[in-house]
């Protein structure tokens, strides 16, 4: 399996963990009423897994896209290119009667 391929589905993997840790306190901590709400709809076991499964795909899209980003190799400069920039050597005078109220 190619190094790409394992390392999105480890980030998935991770992602679904903390979105079903992140759910169970959301429940647990009763959030908004949130534990209230679920337990005592009739469908309430459908919003659990719902959440579980959005915040999963949003915690492995961020999971995958950091480990991403921590990949990049720098080749370029470290400091960046310093540019001068030209200044008046006097300051700039405006007489009053070339200003118009």
């Amino acid at each position: 399996m190619p190094k790409l391929v394992r390392l999105y589905i480890l980030s998935i993997a991770i992602g679904f963990a903390l979105a079903a840790v992140f759910t169970g306190l959301l429940v647990a901590l009763d959030v908004a009423g949130l534990r209230h709400l679920m337990t005592t709809t009739h469908g309430g076991w459908i919003a659990v897994l719902m959440m579980v499964f959005f915040h999963g795909i949003l915690f492995s899209g961020v999971q995958f896209a950091i480990r991403i980003m921590l990949m990049a190799e720098d080749d370029g400069p470290t400091q960046g290119l310093r540019q001068r920039i030209w200044r008046f050597s006097t300051p700039l005078r405006v007489s009053a009667a070339a200003r118009k109220d």
